[in-house]
């Protein structure tokens, strides 16, 4: 499998299914800007919510190949196998698709993911043990805690600043390579420290 990270933002993705493994998919679908429709004749009290708020669209209906015309990204997540293929067959040349339960008949998986702010790691096991990426992740959850939201946005503001600024590539290089050392984590004057290396590097520049 060839893993990338996908802009979702403002593109359609469908997701077939109202139950609570649909709603796991659409919560991520939606985390990243979606515009998310589901098809199903029935949907989870948390969906049902989601779709009175406006946040994705429902048609209340059983599937048919219509429903997925357009689609960047498809999602079948039923219980109900025939339904599951019935919305792969539809899928037309160039939609991405994927069958919650089937890794082998989806053009793409679902990692489990880990967020910290800028921060994704994502855990894939190419669909062996589901229940072994959920362990590995909860590892990494106390390994990457939330100090590391902060500093991700740190590390972004200074890397801007950096390569806007900074002339020489040695130096952008060095500096980029200073800042992202583990003890700017815990510092409470990175910021200061950061502004003392950034001027350093202005005068060698001159």
């Amino acid at each position: 499998m060839y893993t990338i990270n996908l802009d979702l933002n403002g593109r359609k993705a469908v997701v077939v299914g109202g139950g609570r493994v649909a709603e796991r998919k659409i919560s991520g679908l939606l985390e990243e800007g979606a515009d998310v429709t589901v098809v199903s004749p029935q949907l989870t009290a948390c969906l049902l919510k989601l779709s009175e708020a406006g946040r994705l669209s429902w048609l209340q209906k059983p599937f048919s190949p219509d429903d997925i015309k357009g689609a960047f990204l498809v999602m079948a997540a039923t219980d109900s196998r025939d339904v599951n293929l019935a919305v792969k067959e539809s899928a037309a040349l160039g939609q991405l698709f994927n069958i919650a339960d089937d890794p082998e008949l989806s053009d793409f998986q679902v990692p489990s993911v880990l967020k910290r702010g800028k921060l994704s790691i994502a855990i894939s096991t190419s669909g062996a043990s589901p229940m072994l990426a959920k362990k590995i992740r909860g590892q990494l959850e106390e390994l990457f805690d939330e100090r590391y939201e902060n500093y991700l946005e740190f590390l972004a503001a200074c890397r801007t600043t950096i390569l806007a600024e900074v002339k020489g590539e040695r130096k952008k290089k060095q500096l980029l390579a200073a800042i992202a050392d583990s003890r700017f984590l815990d510092s409470e004057k990175r910021e200061e420290r950061f502004t003392e290396m950034l001027k350093e590097a202005l005068e060698e520049d001159i």
